[in-house]
């Protein structure tokens, strides 16, 4: 919360939101909730922004899967290679529909970009993919945060992994009703 009103934090919420969509650990979310949440009035500067920088880092993610994947793909480790293995079932089950899942839920955004680039996905299909679900995502944090204050960052914090998966969920039916019903 202190760092929230930093008067680089901004700076430093943006160039972590470039580095989570390619290799960072750590959800953007953690420096946009309290942001909003104490500034409201930026809340949607914070939020516009954070998808700009997101999309921009998704690019280059997709830049290091499409011209570099085959030569690093020898030195990572299990672990990755597992999350690639569903990033790629799901790019042959979903198409552009995967990027929107992973950019809004807990799903590793960062695993979808390196594969989309790796996959030659269809790069106008993945900015805008990127663009929805990062926006969708930072968005509904930051204006919820703005909205409910500090004490929204207590619920963010112990259920930000439940909600996650709510939406994936979510998604799901509307993915299933979008396929078999319209």
């Amino acid at each position: 919360m202190s760092l929230a009103e930093h008067r680089h934090a901004p700076r430093y919420l943006f160039g972590l939101t470039f580095c989570e969509s390619v290799f960072f650990p750590i959800p953007t979310d953690v420096m946009l909730a309290p942001m909003s949440a104490v500034q409201p009035q930026r809340a949607v500067y914070f939020a516009w922004w954070t998808t700009v920088f997101s999309v921009l880092g998704g690019l280059a993610g997709f830049a290091v899967g499409y011209f570099l994947f085959h030569t690093v793909e020898p030195h990572l480790g299990a672990v990755w290679l597992e999350h690639y293995g569903h990033a790629k079932a799901m790019f042959d089950e979903w198409g552009g529909l995967a990027v929107v899942i992973a950019a809004i839920t807990p799903i590793p955004y960062k695993v979808f970009t390196i594969a989309a680039g790796s996959l030659e996905q269809n790069i106008f299909v993945f900015v805008l993919a990127s663009f929805v679900g990062r926006g969708f995502r930072f968005f509904l944090v930051g204006l919820l945060s703005a909205r409910l204050g500090p004490p929204a960052l207590e619920i963010l914090e112990k259920r930000i992994e439940f909600w996650g998966w709510v939406t994936v969920a979510l998604v799901a039916v509307a993915a299933l009703v979008y396929f078999f019903v319209v």
